[in-house]
């Protein structure tokens, strides 16, 4: 990852204005207040892959305020995957805490007000993530925020965060890997660990919604997937799951379809994939008629699959 600023280049006395400048810049607006004005020290690096953009930093003390006046000027395009890497990092968002300790992921959403309080000596990671590429696999996101997890899963996918610093270089397919691979397993993570959100801190019709999408995500190659058989795996019914999705405009049948193109639309742009047929990424995916997967794939992307592919080629 490229350094883009360290207090080291920087008189003491302009230290922390300059950092507050940087972060606001490459982070996310905010007020700041550091323990010590006088010994602040800080650096920020940022890197790609993908569309995931990175920013690691590292600081002295301080605390930090995203406040409603600062809404205006931040991208509500985005969710931040919070890594902590040394020392503690306190979150406060939508009336609950968090105390991240080294290798703790939480989600924050900075559409929204929250505070931070850093020790001194923390080292963060942020990854920011396409709002739209997280609410596909989970649904609504506001009863996930400021939620440390501590499952497996989390383990495995705080695991995964922590080497992509050092592979922002890759390119090509590759980059599409690493951001499918990550949004997964953070998927798949608050899947597993949505049973263990008390029902003071998130509704039960949030956490159906979610492990509706966390279950067609793990069955969408299956191509005798009933809408039936992921209301079961979600321990509802099939009327109460549509019910559900309903506030997202969608239902059961619906998001097995939409999921299913997305990853056709995927496998098609992907370089790596160009030596397999559209039927083969096609019946690959669930589907099993390709003049319905042809008139379904072109009413949502507006073209063939063949012409989608040629467009991505050309």
């Amino acid at each position: 990852m490229e350094t883009v600023f360290t207090t080291d280049d920087v008189h003491q006395r302009d230290r922390f204005d300059y950092w507050h400048e940087v972060a606001c810049r490459d982070v996310v607006d905010h007020d700041s207040r550091p323990d010590c004005r006088g010994t602040f020290r800080a650096e920020l690096r940022a890197g790609s892959i993908g569309s995931l953009d990175l920013v690691r930093f590292q600081n002295s003390g301080m605390a930090v305020n995203h406040a409603t006046r600062h809404l205006s000027r931040t991208n509500h395009d985005e969710i931040f995957l919070c890594r902590q890497y040394r020392q503690r990092l306190t979150l406060e968002q939508n009336g609950r805490q968090v105390v991240l300790e080294p290798g703790d992921i939480a989600l924050i959403d900075p559409s929204l007000p929250y505070r931070g309080q850093f020790s001194d000596g923390s080292e963060v990671l942020v990854v920011k993530v396409q709002r739209t590429l997280l609410e596909s696999r989970l649904g609504q996101m506001r009863d996930l925020l400021a939620h440390k997890l501590a499952t497996p899963e989390g383990r495995l996918a705080s695991a995964y965060m922590a080497m992509l610093p050092s592979h922002v270089d890759v390119a090509g397919s590759a980059e599409c890997l690493v951001e499918a691979h990550l949004l997964d397993l953070i998927a798949l993570s608050f899947g597993r660990a949505a049973n263990e959100m008390t029902p003071r801190r998130s509704s039960a019709r949030s956490l159906i919604r979610m492990r509706l999408h966390i279950e067609v995500e793990a069955r969408l190659a299956d191509p005798a997937l009933q809408a039936s058989a992921i209301a079961d795996a979600a321990g509802v019914s099939v009327r109460y799951a549509n019910a559900v999705l309903a506030d997202e405009d969608t239902s059961l049948t619906h998001l097995i379809q939409t999921r299913r193109l997305a990853r056709c639309r995927q496998a098609l742009e992907d370089p790596a994939q160009a030596h397999r047929t559209v039927s083969e990424i096609a019946y690959g995916w669930g589907f099993s008629d390709m003049t319905h997967f042809g008139r379904r794939f072109k009413a949502a992307h507006g073209l063939l699959p063949s012409e989608r592919r040629r467009s991505k080629t050309a």
